[in-house]
């Protein structure tokens, strides 16, 4: 056992030298034992021990059967929880004490014992969920569990070909394959058979050449059926089964460089009163606040605000003001300038809970005022906010009393203090938060409900015909209709004014960026012109929904008709649709049929942004969560990733009971997978205690232990047993076709960073595999660099799309938790820090060696394969110069900027983004757009001064990145904007996007963009000076 490092916070992250623990056992015979038992034993093993010492015990024979009981303890978080799964480790559990209760096991045995599974992977025990009186709960994990009986049903009847699809589906690369054998190919592709093939060389040729030699080589008839046999690549789990030529499949690429309609019966609508029906204002009663906790001199106000999406539907309401400490009294109703009738469906109401207070400023003396003056300045504070629905998640909408619990937490930039881009869901933590109790009012004596499809579009085509005829008697009569009632109620508004629109005026409209507002003249003019839209720009979709007065019934019922007939969208136009700024659920429902031919690979490239997106559903059953389990139940690689989107942010309240049932439904379809996940965050939860040892013994080191002894404590901590078989054999979350043999312990170490990031270095089993590296890291937010390294593989697509690789490094990184997560070690690289620190014996001259970079590629490299590293370098240098440039990347300096031994130079660490570049004392320390130093001038010249065709060559592949990115701007401007209610640090709110419209230059024509980035390139050129500045600065304040 390591020595112990910490003092004894908690029991079962002690990791001193007691190997037992004393546990108090608690038998139904009501007799006390204590007993001690092992820290890692099982709950099974541990049971064994407690039958043979209560065999000695009175009473022991009406204990009964080992198998009919379990033990019970209270957990962490004070919650009773039943120990079902007895292949745990006691110090995995973690009892809040060591006290554990025997119980009888009731019925259903294996079902508790797969809600215990599924609750321990999950980190949310379902007794959770079970506890919560929400119906809307019940109905969804009803529907899913249903769901989920029927996929098990259809694996048990599928081929072997279809669950190897499933399991194992394989990652093609984009573009031609005529391109990809000219970019990477000229001698063919080495196979491990020993023999050198063609590159369009598809599979089943492989397969059958394999088999013959096989044959051949062993003196065997080949009689064997081709279809009994499968290609799996050496080092990892990645099965190659489909006919695409070899080239295809990115693993050789990796190798070589070394109208959905909702009906609702008829039968059901006789009980509800249609909303259109309700003559009436919106209105509710605010009854009350609790624990507003403000100044007894302030005055409370509440204002409310109805919103679809981010559009304000009318006039917020405000309260009169209250006094008070915690208790506000208000009884008063807020009406609304919207008519129930004209609601939208996703109606949601914001409210914002506020003090005002005077404060008396002294003004200063001045020659006019020589005697000071006070001035009373009025402020307001935001104390509180809550969002709820107006219709449930059936339609109904809602009546009766509310108590809803309040955020505390501001956003900034609020219009009016209301968040209507913030959650629905009320505060869990009941006990502390402010609250408001209000009261929908009822319009009926039997319940209002919002139409379901088939009438909305019965009242579009009623509509149409009154507009007919309208139409028809004012050609008959002479008259003239108002224009604005002609262009709202005509379904063919287009065709009456197609002499008075102007053409170039909607493409100009429909070029714009997404995010870009629309003033209300350019609105009535898309929506007039709405037909011409399909026809014409059928991607301007989101800019027509923005367009439509959703406080208007009989236009949201126009726009529902055109929806049916509107074209399918691309996968990357349709994605914008999921948007905060679209809530409607048909117009969701359509966007999540446009994405449904999406490839695997495909998908799995949005994955992250379709997992934010959740946040903006507001009921739990929707298209877009369906769509997720059914593509994560048919591919287990999606389903991976899927669970780990979602884990990660388990911890944030308001969304851990929506993300808990999506992984609930999801664990509940794939039980095999639950034991491959399971092991996964058993062996983070060890890599949590082992950093955690090293931090606290970091601080101890600093009076009384050297770093020596600290690293030889984590490495004995490693050994232990319960850590090795925890942390041997599962398959790499970053990966989870790379499969983790054992830990090489030897070769693991911590970092010298502030959160001790571990170095562990895996075995890879598989054969031929090598070793690899992860880094675990604790107390960082890896979900920004998650998120620019996404950015980056989207990147090094659209340019492979365009003929264009650029050869980039986009190491696998991966949120697990909060502030935690795992970053992929990137094989023979070393920082641009480490190679001149090497060159030169003192810290201040190394940044200044402009031969140190090309000196040490030339070490590892000579002849054909140096020529071959410097092209290397030269095309990743240009995209990553780009890619800075366009995100905004800053923080760079030689300690993360990196180089493969085969020349390919990447940056790591993305803490800052967007523009948001370090400064001291008000001054930017960095003062050029993108790294390009003299030093990587040098390397792509190949050492020669006035090389000017490589250098020419090099700013020709920067140019034609910029630009094919600046051509996907608009992709790139809304996955960004899907992450903006994720919490990242530097993207939460719209002005942080404005950056990337302003790199991507995306308001000017091309040659004006061109123009724009050429410039900035002279100027990274021009003062490339002050990055070695900053970079000599860097390497002595962490000289050692």
């Amino acid at each position: 056992m390591p020595p112990t490092m910490m003092d004894v916070l908690d029991l079962w992250a002690e990791l001193g030298e007691v190997e037992h623990v004393s546990v108090d056992f608690l038998l139904p015979t009501g007799l006390y034992i204590q007993m001690e038992v092992p820290r890692e034993a099982t709950i099974q093993h541990i049971k064994q021990l407690l039958w043979k010492e209560a065999a000695g015990y009175p009473l022991f024979t009406l204990l009964g059967a080992m198998e009919g009981h379990m033990f019970e303890c209270v957990n962490q978080t004070a919650v009773h929880e039943e120990l079902e799964d007895e292949t745990r480790r006691l110090c995995d559990v973690r009892p809040f004490l060591p006290v554990l209760r025997v119980v009888t096991r009731s019925g259903g045995h294996n079902e508790r014992l797969l809600d215990s599974k599924i609750g321990v992977l999950i980190g949310k025990g379902l007794h959770e969920l079970d506890s919560l009186q929400d119906q809307e709960i019940k109905d969804f994990r009803t529907k899913m569990q249903q769901i989920s009986k029927e996929k098990i049903q259809r694996i048990q009847v599928m081929s072997w070909e279809e669950w190897l699809r499933t399991h194992f589906s394989p990652q093609l690369e984009v573009g031609q394959v005529d391109g990809m054998i000219e970019k990477l190919c000229e001698d063919g592709i080495k196979v491990t058979m020993h023999y050198d093939q063609s590159q369009v060389c598809t599979v089943r040729t492989l397969l059958e050449l394999a088999l013959r030699k096989w044959a051949n080589t062993h003196g065997h008839n080949n009689s064997s059926c081709l279809s009994d046999y499968i290609l799996r690549i050496s080092s990892k789990l990645e099965i190659l089964f489909e006919e695409h030529p070899l080239i295809q499949y990115k693993v050789y690429i990796f190798f070589f460089s070394i109208p959905l309609l909702c009906l609702s019966l008829s039968s059901q609508q006789q009980m509800h009163t249609c909303v259109w029906d309700v003559q009436s204002q919106f209105k509710i009663t605010l009854v009350r606040g609790i624990k507003v906790n403000t100044e007894e001199s302030a005055k409370v106000y509440v204002r409310a605000g109805l919103f679809h999406g981010a559009e304000l539907l009318g006039k917020p309401a405000v309260s009169s003001d209250s006094s008070g400490r915690l208790e506000h009294l208000w009884n008063t109703t807020l009406e609304f300038d919207v008519a129930v009738s004209d609601l939208p469906r996703m109606s949601r109401l914001c409210f914002a809970i506020y003090a005002v207070m005077d404060k008396v400023k002294k003004q200063p003396k001045s020659i006019k005022t020589p005697h000071s003056k006070y001035q009373t300045i009025r402020k307001h504070y935001p104390i509180a906010w809550v969002n709820t629905m107006v219709f449930d998640y059936k339609g109904l909408l809602k009546t009766g009393d509310v108590v809803l619990y309040c955020w505390s937490s501001f956003p900034d930039e609020l219009e009016e203090m209301l968040n209507p881009i913030g959650t629905v869901q009320t505060n869990p933590y009941t006990e502390n938060a402010t609250a408001i109790h209000i009261t929908f009012p009822e319009y009926s004596q039997i319940s209002v409900i919002f139409p379901p499809f088939d009438k909305v579009l019965s009242f579009f085509f009623y509509l149409y015909l009154c507009t007919l005829g309208m139409f028809v008697f004012l050609l008959d009569s002479g008259e003239s209709c108002r224009d604005g009632q002609r262009k709202r109620l005509s379904p063919h508004g287009s065709e009456c004014l197609h002499h008075s629109y102007n053409k170039d005026s909607l493409k100009e409209i429909m070029d714009r960026e997404p995010l870009s507002q629309l003033c209300e003249n350019e609105k009535d003019l898309i929506w007039t012109l709405r037909y011409d839209c399909r026809e014409n720009f059928p991607q301007s979709l989101p800019k027509l929904l923005l367009s439509v007065k959703w406080n208007k019934h009989e236009d949201m019922a126009q726009l529902q008709a055109l929806l049916q007939i509107w074209p399918t969208l691309s996968h990357r136009d349709a994605l914008e649709l999921l948007d905060f700024n679209y809530p409607d659920q048909y117009v969701r429902e359509y966007a999540v049929n446009c994405l449904r031919d999406m490839s695997d690979e495909e998908l799995s490239q949005y994955l992250l942004q379709l997992v934010q997106v959740l946040r903006y559903e507001p009921y739990y059953d929707c298209a877009l969560s369906r769509f997720l389990l059914e593509r994560s139940q048919l591919n287990r690689n999606i389903g991976h990733f899927l669970f780990w989107h979602l884990r990660s942010e388990m911890h944030m309240p308001a969304v851990s009971v929506q993300f808990a049932l999506i992984l609930e439904a999801y664990c509940r379809s794939s039980i095999p997978h639950i034991e491959v996940l399971k092991k996964q965050v058993e062996a983070l939860n060890k890599l949590k205690a082992v950093n955690a040892l090293v931090k606290t013994g970091a601080v101890k080191s600093k009076a009384r232990t050297k770093d020596s002894h600290l690293k030889e404590a984590m490495l004995t901590c490693l050994r232990q047993s319960g850590f090795t078989e925890t942390l041997s054999d599962i398959h790499s979350p970053l990966n989870p076709s790379v499969l983790l043999a054992e830990v090489n312990v030897d070769r693991c170490k911590y970092m010298d960073s502030k959160m001790k990031p571990l170095w562990i270095v895996y075995n890879n089993k598989l054969l031929g595999g090598e070793t690899l590296g992860i880094i675990f890291k604790n107390g960082d937010d890896l979900r920004q660099d998650m998120l620019t390294l996404q950015i980056l593989k989207l990147m090094d697509l659209l340019w492979k799309e365009a003929n264009l690789d650029l050869r980039i490094v986009p190491y696998g990184c991966l949120a697990t938790g909060d502030h935690s997560g795992l970053i992929e070690v990137v094989s023979s690289a070393d920082t641009i820090a480490n190679i001149l620190k090497t060159s030169s014996n003192m810290a201040a001259t190394a940044a200044f060696n402009k031969d140190a970079l090309l000196n040490w590629l030339k070490e590892k490299n000579s002849g054909d394969t140096l020529e071959r590293a410097i092209e290397e370098f030269t095309l990743s240098c240009a995209g990553y110069c780009v890619a800075t440039y366009v995100l905004g990347i800053g923080d760079r300096h030689s300690d993360n900027i990196m180089v493969r031994s085969t020349g390919q130079l990447f940056h790591i660490d993305f803490g800052h983004i967007l523009g948001n570049f370090k400064s001291k004392f008000g001054i930017k320390r960095e003062r050029v757009p993108f790294i390009l130093t003299h030093d990587f001038i040098h390397v792509i010249q190949q050492g020669k001064t006035a090389n000017t065709e490589k250098f020419g060559s090099f700013r020709q592949y920067c140019e034609e990145a910029y630009l094919v990115l600046r051509r996907n701007g608009n992709l790139i401007i809304t996955l960004f904007a899907l992450m903006l209610t994720a919490g990242l640090p530097e993207l939460t709110s719209v002005k942080d996007i404005q950056y990337l419209k302003d790199s991507l230059a995306l308001g000017k024509s091309e040659e004006e963009a061109l123009k724009q980035f050429r410039q900035k390139f002279d100027e990274a050129l021009r003062e490339s000076w002050t990055t070695k500045v900053n970079w000599m600065a860097h390497h002595i304040a962490h000289a050692s």
